[in-house]
């Protein structure tokens, strides 16, 4: 892959060099910016309004993605990606009102990633350009709703101005359609879960008094395949909460696969809520929040108690359980250390950092603390495919900005963690320029959602409750870094002499640590069967199939 940092610095050498030969003669002359025309299509019969964003990738680089997985070669969407993120350049302009027929200038120079497009390498060019009409493009990519140009090829530079035309409404997808996703085990037994499956569409008291409008919490409950509303039988029930991307729709799939593997025996009767933590904002994590709103207490005090009247759940504390991964698996950890009565036990997997002494590999603690560049001058990384760096967390926090500021992670971690800024949205906890890291707002984070320094301050009123109740694991090759947080978390438990079961998997990364031979869903099913045990002590009932962590 080419890289375009390097180019980009080759060039500003070059224009340095002629800048300074110049010098005495006449003003530098300064790189023209690339704009393109953007139309709204005629097809469309109302104006819209929304983030417009520009994509841009190297013919080559583009068609050599299309032919992956057996593909043609044809180029059919031009998009970026956090795992990739040099490899797309991006370009936003924010557009208020966009009529049929209308054509709005977008200037790829100023606000872009990972830098002007004059500073682009010359070359031939896929480019495409896409409305952001919800600003969710940070947490959900392109969505039902979205409008997007064509593909075009474009040389650049180019003295003319590129034209682009928005001539499609990307279509709703239903959910339940799994189409690749699917194992015969999870098409076998889709109708079946489907029928048991239940739509969770509450309003929230808490949370309507927080936004003074009525405000819906979502999710899904999966009954077990044996379940009789008139049997007096009750089961222990699992909360699972989903990571950062998450929604009420893209969990079917986790759904499926659980209900399938109980219909099998590999998993044990229980009743699993799938909730949907995912918001404007990022993910609310289910913690109170002067930003988010009061998420904890509307699911303990008014959710769950709404659930378990419905259903024939074991309401007690040895019967709710907590499962989730990556910012789930924080939400996870946070709601069983902040209300240790309420459940009996929670089994995150790769959670976001749960001691800021380690943000994805920075101490936010350390004087004149930064999250772009060590204190010898290196920059941090923040994506890994094992010892390969792809990506560094400035790279990744500067195409978050150009998306748009409506819920990318490092904002989403704001939304929850931070305190309310003068102009309504959250303080920033690092400065977007710098990377410098505000000390004050870090001491706000510490004093009300860093884990690991609540469970030191507070262990002696905790323990009674808590002793025994975290269960955590990560891989050692995390993609995220987030297996350093769970160190460091460990330490402080066992320096606590608590009781807690934090595993560290060799080699395994944020997205196959669930894998357990040829079984991806191996890990999820040992979870099960720890929690059944908990709340069912004397069953024995034992799995058909199912292979050891």
């Amino acid at each position: 892959m080419r890289s375009r940092p390097v180019v980009a610095a080759l060039l500003s050498c070059g224009l340095l060099l002629s800048t300074t030969a110049l010098a005495r003669d006449a003003a530098p002359a300064v790189p023209a910016h690339r704009f393109f025309h953007v139309q709204l299509g005629s097809a469309q019969t109302q104006a819209v309004s929304g983030r417009l964003l520009l994509f841009a990738t190297t013919v080559q680089d583009a068609e050599a993605a299309a032919k992956q997985h057996g593909g043609d070669g044809k180029v059919e969407e031009v998009d970026t990606s956090p795992f990739f993120p040099t490899q797309t350049a991006v370009a936003a302009r924010e557009v208020d009102r966009l009529a049929p027929g209308q054509t709005v200038d977008i200037d790829a120079d100023h606000t872009a990633f990972p830098q002007g497009w004059s500073q682009l390498p010359p070359g031939d060019y896929y480019v495409q350009a896409v409305l952001d009409v919800h600003h969710d493009y940070n947490y959900s990519g392109r969505d039902a709703g979205d409008l997007v140009s064509p593909v075009v090829k474009v040389h650049l530079p180019t003295a003319s101005i590129p034209d682009l035309s928005l001539d499609r409404t990307l279509p709703g997808r239903d959910p339940w359609q799994l189409g690749r996703r699917a194992t015969p085990d999870m098409q076998e037994a889709l109708a079946a879960a489907r029928a048991h499956e239940h739509d969770i569409d509450f309003t929230s008291p808490a949370l309507t008094a927080f936004w003074g409008r009525p405000m819906q919490m979502h999710g899904r409950v999966l009954l077990p395949p044996d379940y009789d509303a008139k049997a007096k039988a009750t089961y222990p029930t699992v909360y699972y909460t989903q990571g950062f991307g998450g929604s009420n729709d893209r969990v079917i799939g986790v759904l499926v696969s659980v209900y399938a593997a109980m219909a099998k025996g590999e998993m044990p009767p229980m009743i699993w809520v799938f909730l949907d933590e995912s918001s404007p904002t990022g993910t609310t994590e289910f913690a109170d929040s002067v930003n988010n709103g009061p998420w904890g207490v509307a699911l303990t005090t008014e959710l769950i108690p709404q659930l378990e009247k419905t259903y024939r759940m074991d309401a007690k504390s040895s019967g709710r359980f907590l499962q989730g991964h990556s910012s789930g698996g924080w939400a996870t950890l946070w709601l069983q250390t902040r209300y240790p009565k309420i459940f009996g036990g929670t089994w995150s997997t790769s959670p976001d950092p749960s001691d800021f002494h380690d943000f994805t590999g920075v101490d936010l603690y350390a004087p004149h603390a930064n999250v772009y560049r060590k204190p010898d001058g290196t920059p941090y990384p923040l994506v890994r495919d094992h010892g390969k760096v792809l990506a560094t967390f400035e790279q990744f926090a500067q195409l978050e900005r150009v998306l748009g500021p409506y819920g990318g992670q490092m904002a989403s971690f704001e939304w929850v963690f931070s305190p309310k800024g003068k102009g309504g949205r959250p303080e920033q906890m690092f400065n977007r320029d710098t990377g410098d890291v505000d000390p004050a707002v870090v001491a706000y984070w510490r004093d009300h959602y860093d884990i690991a320094h609540r469970l030191a301050q507070h262990w002696p009123e905790l323990k009674p409750d808590l002793d025994g109740k975290i269960h955590l694991y990560v891989g050692t090759a995390d993609t995220f870094y987030l297996d350093g947080a769970a160190h460091k978390l460990k330490a402080v438990l066992d320096g606590l002499h608590a009781k807690s079961d934090i595993r560290f998997i060799p080699d395994r990364t944020h997205f196959d640590l669930y894998v357990v031979g040829k079984d991806r869903q191996g890990l999820l099913k040992d979870i099960s069967w720890q929690m059944y045990t908990v709340a069912r002590p004397h069953s024995t009932l034992k799995p058909t199939a199912v292979a050891a962590p």
